[in-house]
């Protein structure tokens, strides 16, 4: 690390002194070359984005859906690598803490390193100010970590999150599940109703703008999250579908007032199986 032992053996003041309550400020004080977007690349990497684009996996379609109550994120398990598929069952959908979510489309290695790091930003802020941060504080810190991975964005290594949560302190409890996407230069934007990012964010989006009404329950978006992945995947060749197979499902999460939650594969199997069953009669849906 760059802020390491002295000879007696001592912390650094870096780790004593008390300072920020970002964690990623801190990091970049004590172990900058530790965050995704300042680490040097290998010498020829990046000379050609396609090149780069083509030789990693990437994450594909996530959709996220304001309900009633709560907001309902999804994602499909398929990363890509140019034609191949490189995974089946990846997952593109965390908790970023108590009651928000967060979904990555784009490289997935630097993705999923974003997201980690991430989650520990929002705890350590709640650990140092002893309280949590507001969730458009949330959606603002992805916002700056997002612009830190510019330089490795423009090589071909971006990163593109959708983030979702339920506002604990909207003065509207029917505008409380909230979404937030962004680009790859840190640019933050509020959705109303849904989103999806990834390759399939076209055909997912159209699904969702026929059957999304305004007051949906939150069983009704897990439903019509699995739609719209199912409508994505019919139409871009990057997006899995359900996998009945190999018993490979949707990565489903709710954020409510009562906290975050993951659909069991039970669960998403059963909700996945159901689509499928209705597209044998009806495969426009």
């Amino acid at each position: 690390m760059t802020a390491a032992l002295d000879p007696s053996g001592r912390l650094p003041s870096v780790f004593t002194v008390p300072g920020t309550s970002s964690f990623t400020e801190f990091l970049s004080a004590a172990a900058p070359h530790l965050l995704p977007g300042q680490r040097p690349l290998p010498q020829g990497v990046g000379v050609d984005a396609r090149v780069v684009a083509g030789g990693i996996p990437h994450a594909t379609t996530i959709v996220a859906i304001a309900a009633e109550g709560g907001v309902v994120m999804a994602g499909d398990r398929r990363a890509t690598m140019g034609n191949l598929i490189a995974s089946r069952d990846i997952e593109k959908v965390y908790a970023a803490d108590a009651s928000s979510l967060v979904g990555i489309a784009g490289t997935a290695g630097v993705g999923i390193e974003l997201t980690r790091l991430f989650q520990v930003e929002l705890e350590h802020y709640e650990k140092i100010e002893g309280t949590r941060l507001s969730l458009d504080g949330k959606a603002n810190r992805l916002a700056t970590m997002i612009r830190g991975n510019l330089a490795l964005a423009l090589q071909g290594l971006a990163v593109v999150p959708l983030f979702a949560g339920f506002d604990l302190d909207a003065a509207d409890p029917a505008r409380a599940a909230r979404i937030f996407s962004f680009d790859v230069t840190g640019g933050r934007y509020e959705e109303v109703g849904y989103d999806a990012i990834g390759s399939g964010a076209l055909f997912a989006k159209a699904a969702l703008k026929k059957r999304f009404r305004p007051g949906i329950t939150v069983d009704e978006a897990v439903r019509l999250s699995v739609e719209a992945l199912y409508d994505a995947a019919d139409d871009d060749t990057a997006t899995g579908g359900p996998d009945l197979t190999r018993r490979i499902f949707p990565v489903v999460m709710t954020a409510t007032r009562e906290g975050t939650r993951r659909l069991t594969d039970e669960e998403a199997g059963a909700i996945a199986e159901q689509v499928v069953g209705g597209r044998h009669a009806n495969p426009g849906g």
